[in-house]
């Protein structure tokens, strides 16, 4: 390598890991955003989920996740062998002693690093359908099996070179061509997922919503109002997801470049767009904006440009920013026009908002998008993005639903009604989330004090 070639390897390492370490740190940032969100007798058991699901799936990518999103020996595009790279196996060091490369230019083991933070905030982001009243070991043998059949092989399908990628083998190369591009050959129409809007957002969004389903209703639902009991505490794990999120999206570009610059510029924009967004719908339906809102804004224009961040114009952020607040904010209504438990709104948050993204990939693409310049060709990346889509929502929702009626028959979902009343932090984990003491006056001192006066 050239000194020029090892000095941005350089450059391009510490981004990539420091986009690691600030995608860790939205799993916790989401801790507390759920943990303010909640009710107060069940705020420790919604951060708790999403601790504990970080070390489970910690240890699955470990073992067999990294292996099973980027290996090379692909099983019908849906997912690669898990025992090729077991236990990072051949991953890390070459027989010479010698870092292996990845596909960027620096060390694989970078990638590696980047990675299993997405999985981890993924799985966590379920845990908001759930709160109040699921099993926390349930919930454990859950993520440590969502992760490997859903999560892993959506990462195959759309970022390993799977059905829903640009690969010759995919199914958008199936229908509209291939073309050879730097002597590969590649779908003609590639379809669009910048950061995860399928992988992550709809994966989990509709695993969200089919536990809701399988599991049921919470006790107080549609019968007592469920405010969030603590909203400085969302609006901090707002702030600190909106933080994070740059090394989300800004890591995707997988170098400090401008296409990280402009991924940042691009979340910067829709996510102020997004939160002005829901503050409309909020005032036209309520007559008040509420901090609760602003923080949902946050996530909602976060997650609309995900799977877009590096491939739309800063104006086009601006406007698929807006739109993804509004309809996150009706989509969060839809829990009691339908009456699902969708406790703390992953399906408005992140399946409806996730959805926006992806198929506005289509139309607002630059220089591909139907609106942009694409012609005929943006009309077919607009069908590839419906495409993609619908066939991420389906398979989430048949994985999901295998699992969560194994788990449902087997180990069981639901806490007890009794529990559920007394509150899952006290009946389950022995702990609050605020402990006050409270001091016995002193009278004998107090009397003795006031005979002294007179």
């Amino acid at each position: 390598m050239t000194t020029e070639q090892l000095s941005a390897a350089s450059g391009n390492s510490a981004w990539m890991l420091m986009s690691a370490a600030l995608v860790l740190l939205m799993t916790p940032a989401l801790a507390l955003f759920y943990g303010g969100m909640s009710r107060q007798k069940s705020a420790i058991n919604m951060m708790l989920m999403s601790f504990a699901s970080m070390a489970v799936v910690g240890v699955c990518y470990i073992l067999w996740g990294w292996s099973m999103s980027y290996g090379s020996q692909s099983l019908a595009g849906i997912l690669s062998n898990p025992l090729e790279f077991f236990g990072l196996r051949d991953s890390i060091l070459t027989v010479d002693n010698n870092y292996v490369a990845g596909a960027n230019g620096y060390a694989n083991v970078i990638d590696i690093c980047f990675q299993v933070t997405f999985a981890m905030i993924a799985v966590a982001i379920i845990s908001g359908s759930l709160a109040n009243r699921v099993k926390i070991r349930t919930w454990l043998v859950f993520s440590a099996l969502w992760v490997t059949f859903a999560y892993f092989p959506m990462a195959h399908m759309v970022w390993g070179g799977g059905l829903l990628s640009h690969s010759a083998e995919g199914l958008a190369a199936k229908v509209f061509g291939t073309v050879t591009e730097n002597g590969e050959t590649v779908a003609a129409i590639a379809p669009i997922d910048f950061a995860g809007g399928t992988v992550v957002h709809i994966n989990a969004g509709v695993a969200g919503l089919v536990l809701a389903l399988i599991i049921g209703k919470s006790a107080t639902f549609m019968k007592t109002p469920d405010r969030p009991h603590n909203m400085p505490l969302v609006m901090l794990g707002a702030a600190l997801l909106w933080f994070g999120w740059f090394g989300f999206n800004g890591g995707s570009a997988f170098a400090a470049d401008g296409l990280a610059a402009l991924a940042w510029i691009n979340t910067t924009a829709a996510t102020c767009t997004g939160m002005l967004g829901w503050i409309l719908v909020e005032r036209m339906r309520d007559g008040r904006v509420t901090s609760l809102g602003v923080a949902s804004g946050v996530v909602a224009g976060l997650v609309t440009i995900t799977p877009a961040a590096g491939d739309f114009t800063p104006m086009a952020s601006l406007i698929v920013g807006f739109v993804g607040g509004c309809l996150a904010a009706v989509g969060v209504g839809l829990k009691f026009r339908f009456k699902f438990d969708d406790s703390l709104d992953v399906v408005g948050l992140h399946l409806v908002a996730g959805v926006w993204g992806t198929i506005a990939c289509g139309l607002f693409a630059r220089e591909r998008g139907l609106f942009t310049g694409g012609g005929m060709d943006g009309l077919k990346l607009v069908a590839v993005q419906i495409g993609i889509t619908a066939v991420a929502a389906l398979y989430c929702a048949l994985v999901t639903t295998a699992i969560g009626l194994l788990l449902k028959f087997t180990l069981g979902w639901r806490i007890t009604r009794a529990e559920e009343d007394l509150g899952i932090d006290t009946s389950h984990h022995g702990e609050t989330a605020y402990h006050y003491e409270f001091t016995e006056p002193d009278t004998k001192h107090s009397m003795l004090e006031d005979e002294s006066t007179h």
